[in-house]
């Protein structure tokens, strides 16, 4: 796996780019104007491990709520950079609210609907200028279902004067290519600096995307904000979201990345950032918090103990992962092994920092315990899960450096 060069781009304190670590974005899906509710949620986000969170900023009251936003988190000990998602106005929102200007860490601009006509180029501009005025990067990003139709109508006519035309899927591919180059490009030429430009070619289908940011990595430098618009919900939207991005990274694509689930009804908007975590994590690209390696269960394992335990264990080491990680160096990248049976469990316990093999159907009621692929200690009883967990502390203390 080797990584794309891109140019780097400062977000607040985050590096976006020329080497740094993939980042993980998420959106809010509450009402800007909801102050209240907004901070909560992206401090949800940022608690989750989102490292840069967008926000809408449709109309004058998401506008003028945004600085305060900003101060909520501060006051909070939130420091994660806040993006501002503009459409159709975000000309006439940067300009008359200049506290939303200046709080914002980047502006997302879409060449799709900036404007049309002559007042397309003027209010591209002039939300450039003000990026240039308050010293903020800015992410050009270009969505199938916004796409500029001007440059699409020139593209399909030249193309349709060719001898051989291209499939219209060809076209406008190659439409969205075009329309978030030429308008980085434009930006540059106003005076924005290459190492304040990102970029984004989305769209909902896993094998366009893959082809979109294949070529689209071969044709600039710019910084790449992946991921598909609309992943869906549960494990279609989770499945899509590993399938395009995970290939893409593989290839070394990808300098940010958002997973666009659509929540199910009562969901936390936290499960996006966990799926983008796990994803980098078990690519073995970014290490977050200790993962669980769980077997599936069979006939075996006629008992639901074991499920229960892993799920237990897991959402101990993420719950319990900010204490760790701000105590100890690396813990993060410590492996945990909750096994079923005999069969694969001893051998599984082994490869893991940590691990347990529980017993399964009609086998011995004890469960060994091993660490770094020695059985130490053999659990018996009800209150395994609570042993197994002192256990966890216990090792993390004795085999991790303490911060200093």
């Amino acid at each position: 796996m080797i990584k794309k060069n891109t140019t780097q781009v400062m977000v607040g304190d985050v590096a976006v780019g020329g080497g740094a670590p993939v980042v993980i974005q998420s959106m809010t899906n509450t009402n800007t104007a909801d102050r209240k509710a907004t901070v909560t949620q992206i401090l949800d986000l940022w608690q989750a491990g989102s490292e840069l969170v967008r926000i809408t900023v449709n109309d004058e009251a998401s506008a003028d709520q945004v600085a305060d936003i900003k101060k909520a988190l501060l006051d909070n000990g939130c420091d994660i950079p806040v993006v501002g998602d503009f459409h159709f106005n975000g000309h006439k929102l940067l300009t008359r609210y200049p506290g939303c200007a200046s709080a914002l860490d980047k502006y997302r601009i879409n060449p799709g609907n900036v404007g049309k006509g002559t007042k397309r180029d003027e209010q591209f501009s002039t939300m450039i200028k003000l990026a240039m005025d308050y010293d903020k990067p800015v992410r050009i990003g270009v969505n199938w279902g916004s796409l500029d139709q001007e440059l699409l109508k020139v593209l399909m006519d030249e193309n349709a004067h060719l001898t051989d035309p291209l499939p219209a899927a060809s076209v406008m591919k190659e439409a969205l290519i075009r329309s978030v180059i030429d308008s980085a490009m434009t930006a540059e030429s106003i005076g924005l600096p290459k190492n304040k430009i990102i970029v984004s070619c989305k769209v909902s289908d896993v094998q366009d995307l893959i082809e979109l940011y294949t070529n689209l990595a071969k044709r600039c430098s710019y910084p790449l904000h992946v991921g598909l618009t609309e992943a869906g919900m549960g494990s279609k939207g989770i499945v899509a979201s590993s399938a395009s991005i995970g290939y893409l990274l593989q290839q070394g694509i990808g300098d940010t990345i958002r997973v666009s689930l659509t929540p199910e009804p009562g969901e936390s908007r936290t499960t996006e950032v966990v799926v983008a975590q796990e994803l980098l994590q078990t690519m073995g690209i970014r290490s977050f918090t200790p993962l669980v390696t769980a077997c599936p269960g069979c006939g075996r394992t006629t008992s639901t103990y074991f499920q229960e335990l892993a799920g237990d264990i897991q959402r101990y080491l993420r719950n319990t992962m900010p204490e760790w990680k701000k105590t100890y160096n690396g813990v993060e990248e410590m492996s945990v092994a909750v096994m079923g049976c005999v069969v694969n469990g001893p051998g599984e316990s082994k490869m893991a920092n940590l691990g347990i093999s529980l017993p399964g159907t009609g086998e011995i009621p004890v469960a060994p315990v091993f660490e770094n692929g020695k059985k130490t200690i053999t659990l018996k009883g009800d209150n395994i899960g609570n042993e197994f967990k002192k256990i966890i502390d216990v090792y993390i203390d004795n085999n991790y450096p303490k911060k200093s």
